[in-house]
């Protein structure tokens, strides 16, 4: 995988110029691409800054986020060749920088349940997982160092977690979601994938403009850690528990104080509630699409929005007030705790490109709106990820957390 780290450090010696590092990529773009497909369009002659925190980092970009220079599709036939006449708000920032936009990612079409046409860089009979599947799997294959995703459920940190890399979705709002496609406003979040910690942590800081965001936060040197199973969302496969333990383990030895978490029964609450308040508000945001587009909407979207057209405010109200109780019960939490450490998918990446896997350990902290970091576990076989997650602003020590465990796992 290409680092972002170490390609501005390279950068910064002299070693490599900014355009050298984007030839980097689109080399990479052009060996792994036909296989992987994990891009819709891209420039072949971008424009390169020669200057900046970001020169030289070539970036994929989700397809659900606004570029000027190249079609926002969203995965839909409805918006095929659609150009937006200015760039998302993050687009923009990553311009500012001095990054290099490339090309726009896949993304489940209008970042739903339906799967892309692409695969999982470990294995093509694999997903990559979904809704940001491109975006996780052009980093994965060493396409890009850095990419954009978006969550409403799970769609950052599980496919990050199936094609085995970094990716942060950060405290909500940390990042600005204006010129972003919305399926739910509440939910909702930018993330970053990367193929490292250092990588995602570095991005994120600059991006946020939080230089202590990068690495630098006031983590403890015995960090609290509690692991959290998620009873409330169903078992987990075995692998995936057991890269649990390993990441627990490798905590403890690294110096944190490791404590089996379970969660209050407010919290679990809001878990159930999180379909709700997603469903109802996509039922506003894609209002346009399926009044007068319906058959051109993907076949589990279709189903989704169908059902949600009985759903009442009552009812959606009902849920908001049972996860602003959660989000209470979540703050007592980490009172006792610096981190939850968690699963961040049920298991290894399904087979087949039918689905785009489970998001079931993912909704309850989206809807938290807490940062969750994915980190890569080491191991034979498909990719497995664990999910390392602090309260809410406190990216950075969950960043820091995360960084402690990768280093305990390589040793």
């Amino acid at each position: 995988m290409l680092s972002l780290v170490d390609l501005r450090t390279r950068i910064a010696s002299g070693a490599l110029t900014p355009s050298d590092a984007v030839r980097l990529a689109q080399d990479a773009i052009a060996a792994r691409e036909p296989e992987i497909g994990a891009f819709v369009c891209r420039h072949d002659t971008p424009v390169v800054p020669d200057h900046g925190p970001l020169a030289g980092i070539a970036v994929g970009v989700k397809d659900v986020i606004d570029t000027a220079d190249l079609p926002t599709q969203m995965g839909s036939d409805i918006y095929a060749g659609w150009r937006p006449r200015g760039d998302a708000a993050i687009v923009s920032r990553l311009r500012a920088l001095g990054a290099v936009p490339l090309g726009k990612t896949t993304t489940s079409p209008l970042a739903g349940p339906d799967p892309t046409g692409t695969v999982n860089p470990h294995d093509p009979n694999h997903t990559p997982g979904g809704s940001s599947a491109g975006s996780a799997a052009a980093v994965a294959a060493g396409m890009v160092p850095l990419a954009l995703g978006t969550q409403t459920a799970g769609s950052v940190i599980r496919p990050a977690a199936f094609c085995g890399v970094a990716a942060i979705k950060p405290s909500f709002r940390l990042l600005p979601t204006v010129g972003m496609k919305t399926y739910s406003w509440a939910l909702d979040t930018l993330g970053l994938f990367g193929a490292g910690i250092r990588d995602i942590a570095h991005a994120l800081a600059l991006l946020a403009d939080r230089p202590s965001i990068d690495l630098q936060s006031d983590a403890p040197a015995a960090p609290r850690i509690g692991i959290c199973l998620q009873d409330f969302a169903g078992a987990a496969d075995p692998d995936a528990l057991s890269a649990l333990q390993r990441a627990g383990l490798a905590a403890e030895a690294a110096g944190a104080i490791v404590t089996d978490l379970v969660l209050p029964h407010a919290v679990a609450a809001a878990w159930g509630c999180q379909p709700v308040i997603q469903e109802f508000e996509a039922r506003q945001s894609f209002a346009w699409d399926y009044a007068n587009h319906p058959d051109a909407l993907p076949p589990a979207l279709k189903a989704r929005l169908d059902a949600a057209q009985d759903f009442r405010a009552c009812d959606y109200d009902d849920a908001r007030r049972t996860a602003h109780r959660g989000r209470r019960a979540l703050k007592d939490v980490f009172s006792e705790v610096d981190a939850i450490l968690t699963l961040s998918a049920p298991g290894r990446a399904p087979a087949g490109l039918s689905s785009t896997g489970d998001p079931r350990f993912n909704r309850l902290w989206t809807l938290m709106g807490v940062p969750c970091v994915n980190l890569p576990v080491p191991g034979d076989g498909l990719p497995l990820g664990v999910q390392i997650i602090a309260r809410f602003g406190d990216d950075g020590r969950a960043l820091a957390v995360a960084r402690m465990i990768e280093q305990g796992l390589a040793g």
